[in-house]
């Protein structure tokens, strides 16, 4: 056992919950991605500090892994800790309005269980295929609501450890983006403030939601989600469809024919397939239209083929 291997078994007591070389194509959406070094199911703040300390003694990278639904992991996958967040990050706590719940919970699982109380205002997220902590970060939105109009507070655990409470301000949410990303803060709870509806109409109103989602997104095959944020005042799928992407093919990723904001991976796309066609679908909306889109899907690892 390496001396790495033997101090993680330290920190997390049942071996079942640490895997080595776990190919990250079992756990992304898109179903593509070599290789974590670790991947761990992480169960409470204890263990989440006392990996983050071992991370920062040894000079391991550290990746939060929530439902992988909005991510690309290079085909060499990444070296050091991805740590998915269970046990005390999927609970969720309910007095009156005000709900409590952790980084890990699944978004679609919060929407459905508040509407079930009769609170309103996170119906939305029912289509989103994602965790709350990971929906945070990157101030997920669909149908017109997002996670800022309902977040009051939040408690992240930064990267040597330390809890800090933030409230909206601090937290600077924006179209798609918050101050959070690309720092080394991990969403451990939020604190939500809802409103009371009638659970008929917050279930209608999901229902009309996922119908959307299924007539509207390419749910047969393996997908990102959205590739690309929309740009001002317009949509991105909107743009790659009349610059006549829809359809283009590298390898086995190709621009969905259903909805053009979306790659969708036709059986054995690797993630240079995916970036590659997301490079050339950037530069022919530039070249055609003047418009930079910006990625809304997280990447991973090596990429010589789509840069910032």
């Amino acid at each position: 056992m390496s001396p790495i291997a033997g101090r993680l078994r330290s920190i997390i007591r049942d071996p079942g919950r640490i895997r080595q070389a776990e190919p990250l194509k079992r756990h992304t959406s898109i179903r593509i991605g070599g290789p974590a070094d670790y991947l761990i199911h992480v169960a409470d703040r204890h263990e989440l500090s006392g990996l983050l300390r071992l991370a920062g003694e040894e000079g391991l990278p550290v990746y939060i892994l929530g439902s992988g639904s909005n991510l690309i992991v290079s085909d060499e996958g990444v070296r050091g800790l991805v740590l998915r967040l269970t046990g005390e990050f999927g609970q969720l706590a309910i007095d009156g309005s005000t709900v409590r719940v952790g980084g890990g919970c699944s978004l679609p699982k919060l929407a459905h269980q508040v509407s079930q109380l009769g609170l309103g205002g996170i119906e939305f997220a029912c289509a989103i295929p994602g965790t709350v902590g990971a929906g945070l970060v990157m101030n997920a939105g669909a149908h017109g609501g997002d996670l800022a109009q309902v977040v009051t507070e939040v408690t992240v655990m930064w990267g040597d450890g330390r809890l800090e409470r933030l409230g909206p301000r601090e937290i600077g949410f924006g179209y798609r983006s918050t101050r959070l990303q690309g720092t080394s803060a991990i969403v451990v709870e939020v604190v939500m403030a809802l409103r009371p509806a009638d659970p008929a109409a917050l279930q209608g109103a999901m229902r009309q939601h996922l119908d959307r989602r299924r007539a509207t997104q390419p749910l047969q095959h393996p997908n990102a989600g959205s590739v690309f944020k929309n740009p001002p005042g317009d949509f991105a799928g909107r743009l790659i469809e009349q610059a006549g992407l829809k359809g283009e093919r590298v390898g086995d990723a190709q621009v969905s024919e259903k909805h053009a904001n979306f790659i969708v991976n036709l059986g054995q796309a690797t993630a240079k397939d995916v970036l590659t066609l997301m490079d050339r679908v950037r530069s022919t909306v530039k070249q055609r239209f003047g418009v930079w889109l910006e990625a809304e899907v997280k990447i991973w690892g090596h990429n010589p083929w789509f840069l910032p």
